[in-house]
């Protein structure tokens, strides 16, 4: 009979650590991955390598044989266990800086994602901002609205001014009988 306490295999196991940590931050690790990341793609580089490289040979090549450290008879294995563990190195730490390359771009573009709504809103509430300017400035007089308003005003004062000056005139032309006939009527009317 299984044991209800054991986990099943669609279990995973905690996680375990079995090597100690190195006291370094990660933050740390990274930083110096990534600085000898980037003087391993550097043209110095190159050219301390090859230097290195050339003068092994010929030192184990040329020197005599009693001070050759790695000698071509053994096909220079010295030199390709370095250069095997150089590259053995070489390539986590390349992959380190990559990762946190990635890590950092990805962080930006959330940080231009970010920006680039929060440009989006302000422009979508400036949009609405100056839709609502035109819709409040069709209700407002304007200087031509009020301009015509002004001078059809004037038009009419002029024509009670002309019409009370004619009244005025008809006025003084009839005799002052007729004035008095029409005074009567107007009393009895």
């Amino acid at each position: 009979m299984a044991r209800s306490d054991t986990p099943g295999l669609d279990t995973p196991r905690s996680a375990r650590r079995r090597l100690p940590q190195v006291g370094m931050p990660p933050d740390s690790f990274g930083r110096i991955a990534e600085g000898i990341a980037r003087f391993m793609g550097t043209p110095m580089f190159l050219v301390w390598m090859t230097v290195i490289c050339a003068v092994w040979l010929a030192w184990n090549t040329l020197a005599p044989v009693h001070l050759q450290f790695d000698p071509r008879s053994l096909n220079f294995t010295l030199l390709t266990l370095i250069l095997s563990l150089q590259a053995s190195y070489a390539a986590p730490l390349l992959l380190l800086a990559d990762n946190r390359s990635a890590d950092r771009d990805r962080v930006e573009f959330e940080a231009d994602r970010q920006r680039a709504e929060r440009n989006l809103a302000d422009t979508e509430f400036l949009a609405r901002e100056v839709a609502s300017l035109r819709v409040a400035m069709r209700e407002v007089a304007t200087r031509d609205f009020i301009r015509s308003e002004l001078k059809s005003l004037l038009e009419e004062m002029e024509e009670a001014k002309d019409a009370e000056a004619h009244r005025t005139r008809e006025e003084q032309e009839t005799p002052a009988a007729d004035r008095s006939d029409e005074e009567e009527e107007r009393t009895r009317g």
